[in-house]
């Protein structure tokens, strides 16, 4: 996994959560490499084990009380020791001053010390938020992705098949931009693919023909997003007399983004062809199957049935009408 800077993690945040550097400003270039924040409650009682390298600590209420009722030198001893694992960081939380002996000890180990005057539960709640995009793991993808029917949608395929002529189109029809060219993708912890456009091309688009376009300002802000999840792929290529493609709708591709399996569809670019409204049916085919058993199956079920007791095309069941005799 990644790893996070303080000084980054302070820069992005201290606005937000008023966080000031107390002591062990020379660690600001540790890394945090753990999306989740733990309290060293325990740690400080003693169960030094407990504590997992790499994470931020979190000092709340509970924590400050406990070191207030000890001596300084019982304090500098067990801060001695929690201090000793390798920790990136800690952050007092509700504004609460460190102890002098805990800014020598944190000083001492090069380890920064933070404060910060939010409360704890949502000191935990940011900055559990903030770790999971940051430290989520990333790569790059030569595409476009669009918001099609509020389903990310990443279109695939070698240079000038007509990804950005397609997007184009799904822009007139109502769908939104999230990237072109070039797509920045997260693996979030709860293993949603997440697609982004990087700041130097966000709200742009390069169509042949007629340059660089921003797509914000000649279809407004409703026509662009920051972020999208990545639900479908489609692979765009020129159309091949002597490929097989599937024509019945039961082929079941996938592709691997990040150890994530998507579904993915395969679609033949030919002269004529109206992409954009084949696109959005595919879309809406695919919030079908979310719902249900897929076209294509429901058709296979039907026919497999005879007609006595099945699955209808229209519906997840059906009675066989009454014939002309009966």
């Amino acid at each position: 996994m990644p790893g996070l800077t303080v000084e980054r993690l302070l820069g992005d945040l201290a606005a937000e959560l008023d966080l000031a550097v107390v002591a062990g400003a020379k660690g600001l270039g540790n890394c945090v490499s753990h999306n989740r924040i733990q309290r060293p409650g325990l740690a400080l009682a003693g169960c030094v084990e407990n504590l997992d390298p790499g994470h931020l600590q979190v000092m709340g209420g509970s924590e400050m009380t406990y070191l207030d009722g000890l001596t300084s030198d019982q304090v500098t001893a067990c801060l001695m020791a929690v201090t000793a694992v390798d920790m990136p960081a800690a952050v007092v939380s509700q504004g609460r001053p460190p102890l002098p002996a805990m800014t020598e000890a944190f000083a001492r180990r090069s380890i920064p010390l933070l404060s910060s005057t939010a409360d704890t539960r949502r000191l935990i709640d940011t900055l559990n938020g903030y770790l999971e995009g940051a430290l989520a793991p990333v790569a790059t993808v030569h595409g476009v992705l669009m918001d099609v029917l509020s389903v990310g949608v990443l279109l695939r395929g070698k240079s000038g098949v007509g990804k950005s002529e397609c997007a184009l189109d799904l822009l007139m029809r109502g769908g939104r931009l999230v990237a072109d060219d070039v797509v920045t993708v997260r693996r979030m912890p709860s293993q949603a693919i997440w697609g982004f456009a990087d700041d130097g091309v966000r709200n742009r688009m390069e169509v042949r023909g007629l340059g660089i376009i921003n797509v914000r300002e000649l279809f407004g802000v409703a026509a662009v997003r920051t972020g999208m999840r990545i639900e479908l792929v489609m692979e765009l290529e020129p159309f091949d007399p002597a490929c097989q493609y599937d024509r019945l709708g039961v082929e079941r591709r996938s592709f691997d983004l990040l150890g994530v399996s998507l579904p993915c569809l395969k679609l033949p670019v030919g002269q004529g062809r109206n992409l954009a409204g084949i696109v959005e049916v595919a879309v809406r085919s695919f919030l079908l199957t979310q719902e249900g058993v897929p076209a294509a199956d429901r058709q296979r079920l039907w026919r497999q049935g005879g007609g006595v007791c099945g699955v209808c095309p229209d519906g997840p069941a059906f009675s066989r009408p009454k014939t002309e005799v009966e």
